[in-house]
């Protein structure tokens, strides 16, 4: 296992080869290992790293306040980068649109695969659906105690909890979970099981969360949207939205593709990269 100490905290991460500089963002339902493809198709040409944020994977999550941005520029700052494309999926894509606000100097592309955006409201009918995904799960009050930290966590939970999400976002819609490929399932259910076993047990720490919803347009950084068309319907939703408002970006919708198509579809992911890097 590298580290890297950032504001007291060891940070998981892995570097590898020589060239411009890229740094992969992984989704909250995952980690760094996410881009086990990425990682070494890119190592060929670039100088690539990926680490697993603030309360994921291999690093901790501190209390007090941290916005995962400024993580990811203190990470450039440690290893002497000066400038850096971003690829990020998911909560990664949030991540690195912040950090394109933040210092756009330093930010040459951004990748958005299947991407959130900071302070974004979700549409009713995805909110209404995660809600009713939740609740056939948990019993009610049970999550709340969870988050809270109040008591044992039954492992139980922590599967039923990883499965539902690889129900509804990996698989996506209209798609059986059997359409995955069994060695890209066996990693996600193994990473997203660790996150809940995290989120549920590990100090809480709080989020500064910039508005980055409402300055799109200021995003002068080249971007490409990349959406499969069987993820949750309301991130397909917010990639259209994040294509069309900022100013220099290429959407690509990826048929019949779940929420993390670096896993599902990496051949296609990694041509979609070369070219756009």
């Amino acid at each position: 296992m590298a580290t890297i100490e950032m504001d007291g905290t060891a940070f998981g991460y892995d570097e590898e080869g020589e060239g411009p500089a890229v740094v992969l963002l992984h989704a909250a339902i995952g980690d760094r290992r996410m881009w086990d493809a990425q990682f070494t198709e890119l190592a060929g040409g670039h100088r690539v790293i990926r680490y697993d944020r603030r309360g994921f994977g291999e690093t901790g999550g501190e209390t007090g306040e941290h916005a995962h941005y400024e993580d990811l520029l203190a990470l450039l700052d440690a290893r002497g980068i000066e400038q850096a494309a971003l690829v990020g999926a998911s909560m990664g894509g949030a991540c690195a649109l912040d950090a394109a606000l933040a210092a756009p100097e330093r930010i040459t592309r951004l990748v958005l695969l299947g991407s959130g955006l900071t302070g974004h409201a979700w549409p009713d009918h995805m909110q209404a659906d995660i809600a009713a995904v939740t609740a056939e799960i948990l019993p009610a009050g049970r999550l709340d105690r969870y988050r809270a930290r109040e008591g044992d966590v039954d492992p139980a939970d922590v599967r039923a909890m990883a499965e539902a999400n690889i129900r509804y976002l990996v698989a996506g819609s209209g798609r059986d979970v059997s359409v995955l490929p069994a060695e890209m399932l066996a990693l996600v259910r193994e990473m997203c099981e660790q996150v809940y076993r995290h989120d549920w047990t590990a100090p809480q720490w709080t989020e500064r969360i910039p508005d980055t919803r409402h300055r799109l347009a200021e995003i002068t950084t080249p971007a490409l949207v990349v959406i499969g068309t069987a993820d949750a319907r309301g991130l397909v939703e917010l990639s259209t939205h994040l294509a069309e408002s900022l100013p220099h970006a290429e959407l690509v919708e990826l048929a019949d593709t779940g929420h993390l198509p670096s896993m599902e579809r990496p051949a296609e992911v990694n041509a979609l990269l070369r070219k756009f890097l």
